[in-house]
């Protein structure tokens, strides 16, 4: 790597010659080549009067040529040190005759060519190389375009169109055999496969069913492709929405039928264009964490069981064995969880790439997680997205959620109707979360940023980034555990308070959900804007606040970061917004631990007690909002009520977290009807 202040940088003399090269350090200024002389523009052309209509003759240009023994002397210290120092070239100056500068000059062209030299040979290598693949390529192709059976002499066209026919009739037989008497036992070399279970309680492939796997794996592909590409009558359209037709979709794809009784289904599809190229989304995907980081307002736990297959060229042909719980931003809605199988492929001509997510329990009914009692259990049909490359490093991402629910909860007549219409788990969800996101990346990884406030660096820009996005999961994550100490209170406690022991002592953390008769973007507009009255006196006890730093997420204004500074205190705020819900959440924090934040500290250990808000838009079809904007209002607040873990929960605290809650609901809906908003 070359020293910062030997950069190889080429000036001008004048505006087309090329004279010499200059160092980029900011201590030295400007210098021609002294070997090279110059005349004036009017010399050069003869444009000086003389007197006389001869013109005179122009001055030849005079290059002073090193010695053979200098050039030997300078060879010989290139081999040693090709970036010599100041003290370096003041030395050889005195002992060659010299002048720095012209030493300077020598070494710089010296690297120059070495460098060009290296290029032009590994250029002719890489042609090579490629001229070398070009022709493998042709001949393998050729190979297989005359590929035949061995043994009967057909084509591989028609031996794959065969295959193709006989497992569309397997599939009807399953079909029909599930229907008929489920659970069936079949042979071991049809494609169900039996999970089995591991040490850390969670299921696994068998090795022996790997290869039934992914034969599945490569139907549901299809079925994807099919579920994206289709309109009607597969899909039809209802007002705004679209439908999938069950009578159509079983007679497609020759399914059995469902059981109405005891399952819903939820079907949905969306299209749109996120900020990011195809591969970097493809990663994500395939890697649990950065999954459930990327969704961290959908996803609250997701974790990679087993990898079937890593891949056969790049992440194409990965299949991998997932775990994961999904939220809703509100205690009113059991979170789902369950195994799933995950599977990419590639279509490189036309610059697709296929993510679909498949049942491990196709053939032989529902597996349940440990913690199947408290959550709502579903079969993931065939889902996922096709995302499609465009210039400029953007994605077109076609996106098809299917499940089947299992209705086992009766759900609050608040969320009854976001809930059946697939809207709460629906792919309009899953893709404005990601086309958020992908703008959040692209903010994170900027590097032309100049207005960073307090923010010392770029990369304590990077590293405040990740310690807000850590916040955000955290509050998503206490409010999907609220619905577990939900379901032992009657519904018509309006507050859940539950407690948790952390490293630091008991942690108070407190819920609520309240219905309000306007749209989502209107209750952030209100709790955004830290410099209006009613978002001070909600979040902040009405003090006033100062703004340390700003870090823009995206292109709504009301996605950013911002450090705060409330009296004494460091304040740590995200704000988000799609059309899926928007959340303000915010944390007190130590001005010693933000530093070492920014410095690249272990984020984890870090302490953060987030609070905030989550609105999503619904409409419920019954009551008083009926058919009118409305949305739902969650309020979360965590306090440390004590920092000895063995200590008892005081009644007196539980109730004072509880009463605060419902304050600030009171003041948020106060502040709405004040404004005009909430009538």
């Amino acid at each position: 790597m070359y020293e910062e202040e030997e950069e190889d940088v080429v000036i001008y003399n004048s505006d087309n010659n090329i004279l010499g090269s200059v160092s980029s350090s900011p201590t030295r200024t400007t210098t021609l080549n002294p070997n090279v002389s110059f005349v004036t523009m009017k010399e050069e052309y003869g444009l000086i009067a003389t007197g006389s209509d001869t013109l005179p003759p122009a001055k030849k240009k005079r290059y002073q040529r090193h010695t053979s023994s200098q050039i030997q002397e300078m060879e010989a210290f290139f081999k040693e040190n090709p970036h010599p120092d100041d003290k370096q070239r003041t030395m050889l100056s005195e002992k060659l005759g010299l002048k720095p500068l012209k030493i300077k000059f020598w070494f710089q062209n010296k690297r120059t060519k070495i460098k060009l030299q290296q290029d032009k040979q590994e250029n002719v290598m890489l042609r090579e190389e490629n001229k070398a693949l070009k022709i493998e390529n042709q001949n393998l192709m050729s190979d297989l375009s005359h590929l035949s059976c061995s043994s009967c002499g057909s084509s591989g066209d028609k031996l794959r169109l065969e295959n193709y026919n006989l497992r569309l009739q397997l599939n009807m037989l399953e079909s029909i055999a599930s229907f008929m008497n489920p659970p069936l036992s079949l042979s071991q070399n049809t494609i169900c496969f039996f999970p089995e279970a591991n040490n850390n309680n969670d299921i696994s492939i068998a090795e022996e069913d790997k290869a039934s796997v992914m034969v599945l794996a490569v139907s549901c592909v299809q079925e994807l492709i099919k579920m994206c590409e289709t309109n009607e009558p597969l899909w039809n359209k209802k007002e705004s929405l679209l439908c999938l037709n069950d009578e159509e979709y079983n007679k497609m794809f020759m399914c059995p039928l469902m059981e109405k009784d005891q399952f819903r289904r939820e079907a949905s599809r969306a299209n749109g264009v996120v900020f990011m190229n195809s591969s970097t989304l493809v990663n994500s995907f395939l890697d649990a964490d950065k999954w459930s980081e990327l969704f961290c307002s959908i996803v609250s736990r997701a974790k990679m069981v087993q990898i079937i297959s890593s891949g056969v060229s790049g992440a194409s042909g990965s299949l991998i064995l997932m775990y994961a719980e999904l939220q809703v931003q509100t205690p009113l809605v059991s979170p789902r969880e369950g195994y799933f199988l995950r599977y990419v492929e590639q279509n490189k001509e036309q610059g697709t790439w296929m993510i679909v997510d498949f049942p491990v329990d196709r053939f032989h009914g529902l597996i349940k997680p440990a913690s199947s009692t408290t959550t709502e259990q579903y079969r993931r049909k065939p889902s996922g997205c096709i995302i499609q490359d465009m210039p400029d490093g953007y994605s077109h991402v076609t996106w098809v959620e299917h499940v089947e629910v299992e209705e086992k909860h009766v759900h609050h007549e608040m969320v009854r109707e976001y809930i059946q219409t697939g809207a709460a788990f629906g792919a309009d969800r899953w893709l404005a979360v990601l086309q958020r996101q992908c703008e959040r990346m692209v903010s994170l990884m900027a590097t032309n940023v100049t207005d960073l406030g307090v923010i010392p660096s770029l990369e304590a820009r990077k590293n405040l980034m990740r310690l807000s996005q850590r916040m955000v999961r955290l509050f998503c994550r206490n409010i999907s555990d609220s619905y577990r100490e939900s379901l032992s209170r009657s519904t018509k406690d309006t507050v859940i308070v539950m407690s948790k022991k952390v490293r630091d002592g008991i942690v108070l953390c407190a819920v609520t959900t309240t219905l309000l008769p306007c749209s989502h973007l209107q209750v952030f507009d209100l709790l955004r804007d830290n410099h209006h009255h009613h978002s001070q006196e909600i979040l902040f006890n009405g003090n006033s606040i100062q703004e340390l730093a700003h870090i823009a997420n995206g292109s709504h204004l009301g996605n950013c970061i911002s450090l705060l500074r409330n009296n004494l205190e460091l304040i740590l705020q995200e704000t988000c917004t799609d059309n899926s819900g928007s959340l303000v959440v915010y944390s007190t924090v130590n001005p010693n631990a933000v530093q070492l934040a920014m410095n690249g500290e272990d984020l984890s250990k870090i302490p953060l007690l987030p609070l905030g808000v989550s609105i999503v838009p619904v409409n419920p079809s019954e009551g008083i909002f009926a058919n009118s904007p409305s949305c739902l209002l969650t309020v979360g607040i965590q306090v440390l009520t004590s920092k000895a873990s063995a200590a008892k929960l005081d009644m007196s605290t539980v109730t004072a977290i509880s009463n605060r809650l419902s304050s600030t609901v009171n003041q948020i809906t106060a502040a709405l009807g004040s404004s005009g908003l909430g009538n």
